[in-house]
């Protein structure tokens, strides 16, 4: 049997038509099937490889950790080096009081830790979402999921969640003394890329501010230079009590984690000990290859470049089958006509060596995330495979 046979029939599968590409190597803004075929990555494994595929940074400082040690205790044991410098360094670039790093596996699990910390620190029950929010699939970030068809069939989930508007401040009066804790995305992923507009994050800081709740703000898609800061919400005016991270804080290796101040954080120790324990959270080779990203993108330029490399997608992508952009940085969503577009879009420009993909709510998106480190010719050479595509498409 070929390996597409065996990928149908051995591994499970998320969707009933997966891309089905079969990967041989990957290399800087390039991914190449097993006929040698380049595909240019405008994706960047959905937000994940930061500073793109086989960052030679990256690899050094996973063969430099495989070569002293790997796994030697469950998280929060062992005094372990890369874990320290990595939470030391995050802590250095992060508002007070923000200071304290719990290292996990995923960003879903971050958002699980997240909500039993706000629940730990406030005594509360009751959580508020927004609608259309997407916070990963486990049964405690799926009951904070905005989106009733996709997790209809999983219930029954957590009690008291409660769902507002993004950008609607008429709704904030939900958020009450009751409530343990609002968690939003800082820009709402899933549901397009949509930004806070006119000050709603500093209006939801505001409202928790006045009952005792606590704000965790979702970074695990704007996370790590992708939308020219390093945090998304510092575009904001604001600082969160939890943040959660994951993506692109590993440089392409699986990892997740939450910050909060030290106050908050020293929670989970006691009453009940252990109150988020993890086996592989911080694993070293991983907390290596965090660490060597961290230091580049905060040591080059490639934040403002972010932001410069936008305005160019910006200016190129202008077609008429395009509505409009939404995003920052390079954190892009092409929103089309209708979903019919988009799905030719996408498969018509993988034909044409071009890797895009969809959002999970917003079915006329087309998601624009490539790596922080992809060039200007590179940019130009995608959007012109765009163009061309669309051109092609018959209205």
């Amino acid at each position: 049997m070929s390996n597409l046979d065996d990928f149908y029939k051995y591994q499970a599968q998320t969707s009933p038509h997966p891309l089905a590409l079969e990967i041989s190597k990957a290399e800087g803004s390039y991914i190449y099937d097993i006929d040698n075929n380049a595909y240019l990555d405008f994706v960047a494994g959905v937000s994940a490889n930061t500073l793109g595929h086989s960052n030679p940074k990256v690899i050094e400082a996973i063969k430099q950790q495989v070569d002293q040690y790997m796994h030697v205790m469950v998280y929060g044991e062992y005094i372990q080096q890369p874990a320290v410098a990595l939470t030391k360094l995050l802590a250095s670039e992060l508002p007070a009081p923000l200071e304290a790093t719990y290292l996990v596996n995923s960003g879903t699990e971050a958002i699980e830790g997240a909500i039993k910390l706000a629940k730990r620190a406030t005594g509360r029950a009751t959580v508020i979402s927004a609608k259309n929010a997407y916070h990963g699939n486990t049964m405690g970030a799926m009951s904070v999921m905005g989106i009733e068809s996709r997790k209809r069939a999983f219930r029954p989930l957590i009690p008291g969640v409660k769902f507002i508007e993004f950008n609607n401040p008429d709704e904030l009066n939900q958020i009450t003394h009751k409530t343990a804790a609002v968690i939003l995305e800082t820009i709402q992923g899933g549901a397009g890329f949509i930004e806070p507009q006119n000050d709603y994050l500093k209006k939801v800081r505001q409202r928790c501010d006045e009952t005792g709740s606590l704000l965790i703000l979702d970074e695990i898609q704007p996370g790590f230079g992708r939308t020219g800061k390093l945090f998304g919400f510092m575009n904001y005016g604001i600082v969160p009590d939890i943040i959660v991270m994951g993506k692109g804080m590993g440089g392409g290796m699986p990892v997740g984690a939450f910050t909060a101040s030290h106050k908050l954080m020293n929670l989970l120790k006691d009453h009940p000990k252990q109150g988020h324990i993890t086996t592989f959270g911080g694993h070293p080779v991983i907390a290596a290859a965090c660490l060597a990203t961290l230091k580049e993108v905060i040591n080059s330029d490639l934040q403002e470049k972010t932001l410069e490399k936008e305005q160019l997608f910006r200016k190129l992508l202008i077609h008429p089958l395009i509505n409009e952009i939404r995003g920052k940085g390079l954190m892009l969503a092409l929103i089309m006509k209708n979903e019919e577009i988009t799905n030719h879009l996408v498969m018509e420009s993988m034909k044409h060596g071009l890797v895009l993909f969809w959002l999970l709510v917003e079915t006329r998106a087309v998601r624009i995330t490539p790596p922080l480190t992809i060039s200007n010719d590179e940019i130009k050479q995608g959007c012109d495979i765009i163009l061309k595509v669309l051109n092609q498409y018959n209205v």
